[in-house]
């Protein structure tokens, strides 16, 4: 226990030095899925399916491309912008066709009305099992009043449900004997007809999976932080606008009272991505593939997040981007674009500013051929020269507090 303190730097919930990564300085890669389904594939069954088909390539194909970690949204109600409602099923079912690759909840809901705390314990727990370490868990509050709504949830209770819910996930994973008697979002007795309640099964081999949350809104990068939890951080700026709110999270992190069995230091933005052979074609590409359609679904059901000034009200769409539209995205980094050369170019801006991993949204509305050459092209040729270390970082993290992960079998 000293040594493992010590490599945590001297103190509880530390995270790891430098040198434990040898002190290569790396950015990892995500894929970020949603079950997208716009405009009239909303309401066709043979779309609803094949989404679901599309996506799990992706993930294989990723697996085997250098890729380290997919997240996958849990949104319900949100017609056309994500059809992805049951995320424990769909990682479970990923990980069995993968072998190296993180997948990670984008988000669970914490509003005990939608997954009750104890629920997401378990399911959290199975999910570590089942992977066998490889599950990240991300949190937050909701995508917006639809959302929240239709489960009869008050947007106002959304904070302080989660301020109240997140502290309960360690003491769910670590006691015998759980409860939760005086809550005010949930309750768990002491005792019922049979004893305590054991909150089971126990996440995979000495400590629990990596904690996130969703970051909409700049203040929370900090809060996070403080948390000791890595952030999941839309691209709501210009990426060098982004700096501060970064800057603000490694500011805090040093400071943090985790609420878990460790510092999870990570900061994770998303952005688009189109890596084709051609980068003409790819820039045409991006003109194409609902892009502002999208957006607009964002500004429909996110209603938390900062719009620009002018933004169009739904069902008002926001124009397609032209050519001209796509070339200033990418000098803003909006989006990145073009071959794997040009797309290193600009990816490295996100190492300049300290961001820890990028997630690019995928598929949007983009052929499917041209998602797997994205995938493939970008796994190939610019992963490898910025992410050196083959373990992944939280891994790092998680094997500093409580070990290996790896189980022996027991002793006869």
């Amino acid at each position: 226990a000293r040594a493992r303190l010590a490599l945590a730097g001297g103190r509880p919930g530390a995270r790891p030095r430098e040198e434990a990564s040898e002190g290569v300085r790396v950015v990892e890669f995500a894929l970020f899925l949603q079950g997208h389904s716009p405009k009239e594939r909303a309401h066709d069954p043979y779309w609803e399916h094949q989404w679901v088909r599309n996506e799990l390539e992706l993930v294989r194909v990723a697996d085997q491309h250098n890729w380290k970690y997919v997240w996958v949204s849990e949104h319900h109600f949100l017609e056309e912008y994500s059809h992805l409602s049951a995320s424990e099923v769909f990682m479970a079912y990923a990980f069995a066709q993968t072998s190296r690759i993180h997948l990670g909840s984008g988000i669970f809901n914490l509003n005990p009305i939608v997954n009750h705390p104890v629920k997401l314990a378990e399911r959290v727990a199975m999910l570590d099992h089942v992977s066998e370490g490889r599950f990240e868990f991300g949190t937050g509050r909701g995508a917006g009043s639809h959302e929240i709504g239709g489960f009869g949830l008050d947007p106002s209770e959304t904070k302080a449900n989660w301020d109240e819910v997140i502290w309960e996930f360690r003491k769910m994973w670590s006691q015998r004997a759980y409860s939760h008697p005086d809550g005010k979002a949930f309750v768990v007795p002491e005792t019922g007809t049979q004893g305590t309640f054991n909150v089971l099964p126990k996440p995979y081999v000495h400590t629990h999976p990596a904690m996130w949350v969703a970051a909409g809104n700049p203040p929370t990068y900090e809060k996070a932080a403080l948390h000791g939890m890595g952030v999941l951080g839309f691209n709501v700026a210009a990426i060098y606008d982004m700096a501060p709110m970064v800057k603000a999270y490694k500011d805090a992190i040093g400071d943090a009272s985790p609420v878990g069995d460790y510092v999870n230091d990570n900061v994770m933005i998303a952005n688009g991505l189109i890596c084709l052979e051609d980068g003409k074609l790819a820039r045409q590409v991006a003109t194409r593939m609902g892009l502002s359609y999208l957006q607009s679904l964002v500004f429909r059901y996110h209603d938390t997040f900062p719009k620009p000034e002018g933004a169009p009200q739904w069902p008002e769409l926001i124009p397609e981007p032209t050519l001209d539209d796509i070339e200033a995205r990418i000098d803003a980094g909006f989006l990145l674009c073009g071959d794997p050369d040009e797309v290193y170019e600009q990816v490295k801006r996100y190492e300049e500013i300290g961001c820890d991993q990028v997630s690019f949204g995928f598929p949007l509305d983009m052929p499917h051929e041209y998602a797997l050459e994205s995938i493939r092209l970008f796994g190939d040729h610019v992963i490898p020269k910025l992410d050196k270390d083959p373990v992944h970082r939280t891994t790092r993290f998680r094997e500093a507090a409580g070990g290996p992960l790896t189980l022996e079998a027991p002793k006869p």
